[in-house]
Formats: structure tokens, C-alpha cells, sequence
């Protein structure tokens, strides 16, 4: 189960890859499409092996009446990344009306926008939003190369000396630390990028005693500290025992096997399909940011959306549900 949304008829009107790895899709959305704000997300209906699964994807800025949506082709992926490469002009999909859980305050008196990698998405509209509004910020924007970094040329156009960039191999690094204490106090950051790096901001923004609603961000759930493995989970009380391979989320191998679940954002931030961990033999690789480091550490409960376990075996309590 899950929230409604307004799903919509869309064709694919161009598919480019915009960086090493990543490809930029435009859609031409059936009826009108009023205007959404930078940090939104579109549902889109996809297939994975002959099955209907549902993926979300971060909104790009794209002309009235369009979504797009800029896609990294995961080496693990779970369908969704590779069913995106796979359109092309004039294929035909269903989308949602995008919403936004990741919006701008629009109260700061500065701006810090903070991206690694494919967190750049919701980065670069909230750059062109806040520079079209004459708004004081700085980006700065980290990636493994530069070639793998998309939308680098128009984010250097449209912010000037007011973006960095940090590719790992010239030898680049963020200084967070500097980067926080240069904001004013009424200064907010703006974060999506790996789990690592939202966790470093987290931490430093804490010890900076700034305020918690002062700082937003997002993760990715692709991407935890410990490569996809394959693992077990039986489920308490339904007779139910899973396996979960690499390229497979906790929360849609249980779906597929017929185990009724609520669940909502699929990245991690709503907490709707957490389930209560009663025993594991494996470590827990939390993706999410729902749970507080402690909470994550106690691996008590897991987001079966997002987070997965290093191998081994579990058993799940979802008793709370009815099925």
C-alpha cells in the first residue's frame, strides 16, 4: 500500500547521456503539468522482468509541461536505472504529478548547496532557482571525475565563481569543516549525495551547534557502505523465507512474495516499511535516513526499501501488519 498519486500518460521526447554513465531523459506529459519546485520527484511505472515495479527519480529542470529526469546506470541495478537507458524517443511510460519532501526554505540569508555525484539532480534546480532570485549561495559538487559528472558545464554558466568543483582524481576534496563555519548563522546547507557524505555533514553540522531545521538533505538508497550481496530473511509468523539477490530490494522481494507491505518514498525517509529485526547472523548495511545513527547501531529495525544485509540470514517481525 501506499499514498495516491496522480499518474499521468508521458512520451519519451529526447534521451541523451549527459555524462559518463548517466542519461538525461525528457518527457512531453499528457494534460497540463502546473509548475513544481526544485527537490521534486516523479513515480514512474517500470518494467523489470515482464513485472510492473514502480522507481523514483529526482526532477531536473525541463521547459513548462515536461519532466525530466537525469539517470546513473547502477552496476547492481534493481531494473529501474536499466529500464530508463533502454527508452528512447517516442517510447511511452506512466509518471506522477512530481512532489516535493525536499524543498528550499527560501528564509536564509546564504545558501549552501553541497553535491556528490548523481546528488547533484535536485541540487542543480535549487541552484537555477535560487540564482534566478538573486539569492547569496555557494554550490560545491564532488564526483569521482569530471567526466562522470553531469550538468557541470551549466551549472559553471550559471553560477560562475559561485560553484566548485572536486573531482577525486585531480586530487580534490571537500572541506566541509570550512565550509559550514564560513556560512552566517541564519545559513542553511542543502546536501544529496552518498550515504558517506551526508553523515559527515551531519556530524560536523552538530558539533557547529547549528540548528537541526537548518540543514536538509536527501541520500540515494543505492548506495551503502558494503557492496550488494545476496542474503536471507524469514519472515516471524507468516512461513514465509526469502532469499534477496543483489539486485533486489528487501521490501520487493517480499512483495514478490506475496507479504502485503506499506511503504511510501522508496529512499529511505519515510520509515512506512521499516521492519523489526528479531535476529541476524550478518551485519546491517542501514541505507536509510530515517533511523538516528544510535538507532542504526542498536539494528533493531531496517528499512526494507533501502537497506539490505552484508550476506547471512535474518529473521523479520512485519506483526504489526494484517494481511
Amino acid at each position: 500500500m501506499r499514498m495516491n498519486m496522480e499518474w499521468r500518460h508521458a512520451v519519451v521526447r529526447t534521451a541523451e547521456e549527459v555524462a559518463v554513465g548517466v542519461r538525461l531523459v525528457e518527457f512531453d506529459v499528457e494534460g497540463p503539468l502546473a509548475p513544481f519546485d526544485p527537490g521534486s520527484h516523479t513515480h514512474i511505472a517500470v518494467t523489470i522482468d515482464g513485472a510492473r515495479a514502480i522507481r523514483t527519480y529526482t526532477c531536473v529542470p525541463a521547459p513548462a509541461n515536461r519532466i525530466a529526469i537525469a539517470v546513473k546506470l547502477h552496476p547492481n541495478s534493481r531494473g529501474g536505472s536499466r529500464f530508463v537507458w533502454s527508452l528512447k524517443p517516442g517510447s511511452t511510460v506512466e509518471l506522477t504529478v512530481p512532489e516535493n519532501r525536499f524543498e528550499l526554505s527560501w528564509r536564509a540569508d546564504r545558501y549552501l548547496l553541497i553535491a556528490g555525484g548523481i546528488g547533484v539532480t535536485p541540487i542543480y534546480g535549487m541552484a537555477q532557482r535560487l540564482a534566478a532570485a538573486g539569492q547569496d549561495l555557494r554550490m560545491i559538487y564532488g564526483g569521482v571525475s569530471r567526466a562522470v559528472m553531469p550538468f557541470v558545464d551549466e551549472l559553471g554558466g550559471l553560477l560562475g565563481e559561485r560553484i566548485e568543483l572536486f573531482p577525486a582524481d585531480e586530487g580534490r576534496s571537500f572541506d566541509l569543516a570550512a565550509e559550514i563555519a564560513a556560512l552566517p548563522k541564519d545559513g542553511e546547507a542543502y546536501v544529496c549525495g552518498p550515504l558517506g557524505l551526508l553523515e559527515a555533514v551531519k556530524t560536523l553540522w552538530r558539533v557547529s551547534g547549528r540548528p537541526v531545521s537548518r540543514l536538509r538533505y536527501e541520500v540515494f538508497g543505492d548506495n551503502g557502505r558494503y557492496a550488494e550481496t545476496s542474503f536471507e530473511v524469514s519472515v516471524l509468523n507468516r512461513g514465509v523465507t526469502i532469499t534477496v539477490p543483489p539486485d533486489q530490494s528487501l521490501l520487493n522481494a517480499l512483495i514478490g512474495a506475496g507479504v502485503e507491505m506499506i511503504y511510501d518514498c522508496q529512499r529511505g525517509e519515510c520509515g512506512l516499511c521499516a521492519v523489526r529485526i528479531v535476529e541476524t547472523d550478518s551485519d546491517v548495511d542501514h541505507r536509510d535516513v530515517f533511523f538516528d545513527e544510535d538507532e542504526k547501531n542498536e539494528n533493531h529495525r531496517m528499512c526494507a526499501c533501502v537497506s539490505r544485509l552484508t550476506g547471512g540470514s535474518a529473521v523479520i517481525d512485519i506483526g504489526y501488519r494484517t494481511e
